[in-house]
């Protein structure tokens, strides 16, 4: 019995000694990742990543549009044709990035 009790207190004090350690090295990392992801570079490539997502975005609903927009119901067909109408202008969205 008396090791059993040696053991859980080893137990015990190795995990509280280990949650601070891995605590201050979460810290740590998080710190190095935020200031990662405000370089200027990592910033621009993050945009050009979400306008190419928004382009290909873009493609994929109108391919998709145009196959599907005539099997949907009629509430369902005016919506799409509501948005379609929305995307095609090229300037900015309502969350002020571009649209390309």
């Amino acid at each position: 019995m008396r090791y059993k009790v040696t053991f859980v207190i080893g137990l015990a004090v190795g995990y509280v000694l280990g949650t601070r350690a891995g605590r201050e090295r979460y810290e740590q990392l998080k710190k190095s990742a935020r200031e990662v992801a405000q370089t200027p570079a990592v910033r621009n490539a993050a945009e050009t990543a979400g306008q190419a997502g928004r382009a290909y975005a873009g493609k994929a609903f109108a391919a998709v549009g145009d196959k599907v927009g005539d099997k949907l119901p009629g509430s369902l067909a005016g919506r799409v044709r509501t948005l379609r109408g929305r995307g095609g202008s090229g300037g900015e969205d309502e969350w002020g990035t571009s649209n390309t």
